[in-house]
């Protein structure tokens, strides 16, 4: 399953062929042999996804006692003066190209999986992840993915997870949220704070609900700003809510954009990992296909992390493809990529920056 997600196969017969053609170097792996396509077939069918489950968490617990800190990045460091963890909470969609898929039908004739995450910010790495059916509400699934949160922590989502029921129980927990405002939320200003004028922050006010229904789910006051954010180069209106009073208004808008990180995660997972074509269409299948490919990028990013690597995630994955079969030693490869190292010193003289025929003329 790992040299599906490495080679980018499209059906089993893909996978045991090549397997096969590579009999050579397989062997040398404790003697194993290319499998059968009936056989990978009803392994897919009936050996528990669990199993590929139990190994992903155990690979990125080992690794992160390894070195916690191999995940990090300068993007991610603007709100490192905050000392607690920091989760974000996010769904997306894995499309199955298959119309007879029953189990997970979305939208007539399509089918479709849906993976929910919570994506550690500090490491960039998942600390859980529910894969479910396209048709589960992101609400539904918003006590689950937030179980594990200790008082203290934050967590950042969209306002499709934010039902204030859940919301009150992370305010009883003494855990942090900042969700953005839906359209039709009925609320009462409580108090107002004042704002400069020339800022980015427009209003920032206490407010508690209106709703008999919503005020029963949660009877406190919360907190409400609205902002001007850039998305895509151009300024937009954006209402933001939080149940934290002590920090700056700038710092709740500032949190809620750390969210679109994971959008980044999501985009390194589908477009380079292959979780477009899947090679069952059962559920059992499905799982063990998805978590493979979570365990090939949390391997990959910590090659990358060893290595000091500078370039994309893509091609990261291009060099270890390229490079799967031949014995070499992948940490000394992914050095040899990149920049030239080494000290130097400047041998020009800052005359000789000028073309030939446009010296300047001396002076005195």
């Amino acid at each position: 399953m790992l040299y599906a997600q490495f080679t980018h196969a499209i059906g089993l017969n893909d996978v045991c062929d090549g397997l096969e053609l590579q009999s050579g170097p397989l062997s040398a792996i404790r003697g194993a042999t290319a499998p059968k396509r009936n056989t990978l077939s009803y392994a897919n069918k009936t050996r528990p996804a669990e199993m590929a489950e139990k190994l992903f968490w155990r690979t990125l617990e080992h690794l992160r006692d390894q070195c916690r800190s191999f995940m990090s990045s300068p993007a991610r460091r603007r709100l490192r003066r905050f000392k607690v963890p920091i989760h974000i909470v996010d769904s997306t969609i894995l499309r199955i190209v298959a119309s007879a898929v029953d189990w997970k039908r979305h939208r007539c004739r399509k089918a479709a999986a849906k993976c929910h995450v919570r994506l550690n910010f500090q490491d960039f790495l998942p600390n859980f992840l529910i894969i479910g059916s396209s048709y589960d509400h992101d609400a539904r699934r918003a006590i689950e993915v937030c179980a594990g949160l200790k008082a203290g922590e934050i967590v950042i989502f969209d306002k499709a997870y934010a039902d204030f029921g859940h919301l009150h129980l992370l305010e009883q927990r003494g855990v942090y949220w900042v969700s953005r405002q839906r359209i039709n939320l009925s609320c009462r200003v409580v108090k107002k704070h004042r704002c400069k004028p020339d800022g980015k922050i427009l209003r920032d006010e206490e407010v508690i609900l209106k709703s008999f229904r919503s005020h029963r789910k949660y009877p406190k006051r919360f907190r409400r700003v609205v902002a001007l954010v850039e998305v895509e180069g151009m300024e937009q209106e954006m209402i933001f809510l939080t149940n934290n009073f002590k920090w700056a208004a700038s710092t709740v808008a500032e949190l809620y954009g750390a969210r679109w990180d994971i959008e980044v995660f999501f985009k390194q997972i589908k477009q380079t990992l292959q979780l477009t074509d899947f090679l069952g269409n059962s559920d059992n299948a499905v799982r063990w296909q998805v978590w493979t490919a979570l365990l090939v990028y949390v391997l990959l990013r910590y090659q990358a992390w060893t290595s000091q690597w500078a370039g994309s995630f893509l091609r990261l994955w291009a060099c270890v493809r390229a490079a799967l079969w031949l014995k070499l030693d992948v940490l000394s490869l992914l050095k040899s990529y990149g920049i030239a190292r080494g000290r130097w010193r400047l041998l020009a003289q800052p005359q000789q920056a000028y073309l030939p025929g446009f010296q300047p003329k001396a002076v005195g």
